[in-house]
């Protein structure tokens, strides 16, 4: 029988242990996709304080969330072609600087021109920094437990909401308290030193690059540190360059028309109403503080969302997963947008979290895995730009449309749309279990 050090270094982390390696690259990669979650989260409770301070309409407020979601369109894009060709951590640490820099730049502006500057080149940060993040778990993962991996990373997009949710209810509220939450936005671009680092670089990477010595010393580490010598594998070097044509071609058409399409629908839905939910319910009478209460108790919901989400992703498979937890959100928005007693608020605003998160969990455990290694930062980073074009509509929707047909119509809107998401999720391919190409 070979020896582990024959075979190529992907064939053995798709058969490794769960390991402390594992949880530090989980962690690792957790915390700054908690913390893009908390950047996100801060600008729907910076914009209803701006609402107030700066005396902005709905367009201008829109247009605050919707340049943010423009730069993300393009970092996503970018993101994904860059971390096929430079790597993964690389790119990962990078966008982490972008910005968390721009972030707490945001603190010192005086107008919205200035805000609308910095929020462009946050998202074009944040846009690159998500596909890329749930790509690197992706590939670290054993094969039997990938999916549910990496729903736990988007489960710490839950922690990081939450965060926001937090800093919303104490901070925002104070006098300057929106320029403290932007400072305290900053802390990604400190965490990036640790990323780039603490953290190694993908192993399936390098091996499509022909750096198997450099992978075979990390698989090492998640395999005990065995002292066995290095004995070097063919492996089929990835040459020229990717593009997203490349996307279309093999046989990955089909999974990437129906991967783009459920992007588009559910970001357009989750950004739409998120965003917003503070300053609708401000709309609807209840004072700032109490609005962010509301959305703060609606936000806690995301994180059992999460753990069914996780457990199920290997039980049922990720497209059942998926469909699920869309439809249940379609039902959800359905209900929300009807509530007028408080406990109706609380209650389908927890359920549309609880299961529109899930779905969120779903949705970047099955987009990496959708395609090959050596154009899988590209497609999953392709996927994320067409949901942020769907994004960067949906903060200018929902103003226009509560002032035709109030809460009702937005949230039907909201709801035919994860509808339509969870029928194209059946276009999706089924990978439980099966290893990375």
């Amino acid at each position: 029988m070979s020896s582990p050090q024959q075979d190529l270094p992907s064939a053995r982390l798709d058969r490794a242990r769960f390991s402390r390696e594992h949880v530090r690259i989980l962690s690792g990669s957790g915390i700054g996709w908690a913390l893009d979650a908390m950047d996100v989260g801060l600008i729907s409770f910076i914009i209803a304080a701006l609402t107030v301070e700066w005396s902005l309409d709905g367009s201008t407020a829109g247009w605050i969330a919707s340049v943010g979601f423009i730069g993300m369109a393009i970092g996503a894009s970018l993101g994904g072609l860059l971390a096929d060709k430079l790597g993964r951590r690389q790119v990962f640490a990078i966008t982490l600087l972008i910005y968390g820099v721009a972030t707490g730049a945001s603190a010192l502006v005086g107008g919205v021109a200035a805000l609308l500057a910095l929020r462009f080149v946050v998202g074009l940060g944040l846009g690159s920094e998500l596909p890329v993040a749930s790509t690197y778990v992706s590939e670290f993962a054993p094969a039997r437990i990938r999916g549910r991996l990496v729903v736990i990373l988007e489960a710490f997009w839950a922690v990081g909401w939450t965060a926001s949710a937090v800093i919303g209810y104490f901070v925002v509220p104070l006098e300057n308290g929106w320029r403290w939450a932007f400072a305290i936005g900053a802390i990604p671009a400190v965490y990036a030193l640790v990323v780039r680092w603490g953290l190694p670089e993908s192993p399936r990477w390098l091996e499509s690059k022909g750096r198997v010595e450099e992978a075979d010393r990390i698989v090492r580490r998640f395999e005990g540190g065995s002292d066995a010598p290095f004995v070097p594998v063919s492996r089929t070097v990835t040459v020229g360059r990717t593009n997203v044509a490349d996307l279309f071609r093999g046989g990955l058409a089909r999974r990437t028309i129906a991967l783009w399409l459920v992007w588009a629908f559910v970001n357009f839905s989750y950004y739409g109403a998120f965003i917003w939910i503070p300053s609708i319910l401000v709309s609807q009478g209840f004072g700032l503080v109490r609005s962010f209460e509301y959305t703060l108790i609606i936000t806690l919901a995301q994180l059992p969302g999460y753990a069914l989400a996780a457990w199920l992703i290997e039980v049922w498979g990720r497209r059942a997963t998926l469909s699920v937890f869309l439809a249940g959100s379609a039902v959800s928005a359905m209900l929300f947008g009807t509530a007028g007693e408080v406990w109706q608020i609380l209650l389908y605003g927890c359920l549309l979290s609880f299961f529109n998160l899930g779905a969120w969990g779903a949705l970047y455990a099955v987009s990496p895995e959708a395609y090959p290694t050596a154009v899988r930062a590209t497609g999953a980073g392709a996927a994320a730009a067409v949901g942020r074009v769907a994004s960067i509509v949906a903060p200018l929707f929902t103003p226009w449309a509560l002032n035709i047909g109030g809460a009702p119509l937005v949230f039907t809107v909201f709801a035919i749309c994860f509808a339509v998401a969870a029928v194209s999720a059946w276009g999706l391919s089924e990978l439980r279990g099966r290893s990375l190409t």
